[in-house]
């Protein structure tokens, strides 16, 4: 019986290494980069050496009494107009999604109406509210209303316009089926709105709520038109009195992209608490 000759396995060639990604060289981006740089650098010591700036006189009246005064006023003038801004428009949202067609032209009467006029055209006829009506129901108006008082009245059915659409869009979010849900536990209509609806809704409402606190804070600056003394006008009386503008309107500027910076950076950590559970959530 003739042996069978057994061939050894043959060993496996080793396994080669797995190929090496090399990132694409952007060659452009680092250049462009590196002028963006060069120039806010210039930028920058162009600002800080120009004497014209007058920086001792910005560190002068920076944290001066009548400057710190306006800037409350501008602050307290800002969250005010929010807080009844937002309450008003989220009524007329509640109203444009209403089933009664009256309520429905009301509210977007409203919106039409205030969106398409300019703030100060409103402001300057709420100041002259007592040569339009020197009497309404008996009161006079000539001296009723002072500058503050005009200014809260102007800007908030202003913001209030803007924040019915923010508030809509962010209740046409919701997903319908969430609504159904809710009507089939037998919840009411103002239950589902402040149970479900508008807890979803938070998301979509924040960011363009954000960026409207920003734009109210720094819209309140035209409030001066009307001798109300904020952050601008309260600078704004400091040069008429010195002459020194430019260092008075750089006090001005540091003030509002102090507060607004801020503000950002709230409306960052407000969205991330609304975003929780979301695949965008950071």
């Amino acid at each position: 019986m003739s042996a069978t000759l057994v061939k050894p396995p043959s060993s496996a060639p080793p396994a080669e290494p797995p190929p090496r990604i090399v990132p694409t060289r952007r060659a452009g981006q680092w250049v462009a980069a590196g002028a963006v740089l060069v120039l806010l650098a210039l930028a920058l010591v162009s600002v800080v050496r120009n004497k014209a700036f007058q920086w001792d006189v910005v560190a002068e009246y920076f944290t001066s009494a009548s400057v710190l005064r306006g800037l409350g006023l501008t602050l307290w003038l800002t969250a005010l107009v929010m807080v009844l801004g937002f309450v008003l428009g989220t009524l007329l949202a509640v109203l444009r999604l209403s089933a009664n067609p009256v309520l429905r032209a009301a509210s977007w009467g409203y919106v039409w109406f205030f969106r398409s006029t300019p703030i100060l055209v409103q402001l300057l006829f709420w100041f002259n509210i007592g040569v339009l009506y020197p009497q309404i129901l008996g009161v006079n108006t000539v001296n009723l209303l002072g500058p503050v008082a005009v200014a809260v009245i102007g800007l908030t059915l202003h913001e209030a316009a803007h924040a019915a659409e923010v508030v809509r869009g962010g209740i046409l979010s919701v997903d319908r089926g969430q609504i159904e849900a809710a009507e089939s536990l037998g919840l009411g209509r103002w239950r589902r709105l402040s149970r479900i609806v508008l807890p979803q809704a938070m998301r979509a409402i924040v960011p363009p709520a954000g960026n409207m606190l920003i734009g109210t804070l720094k819209g309140t600056s035209i409030v001066s038109v009307i001798a109300v003394q904020d952050l601008l006008y309260s600078t704004q009386l400091i040069y008429h009195r010195t002459y020194e503008v430019v260092p008075l309107l750089l006090v001005a500027t540091l003030w509002y992209v102090a507060v607004t910076s801020v503000l950002g950076i709230g409306q960052y950590y407000v969205e991330r608490h609304f975003a929780r559970g979301t695949a965008g959530a950071r």
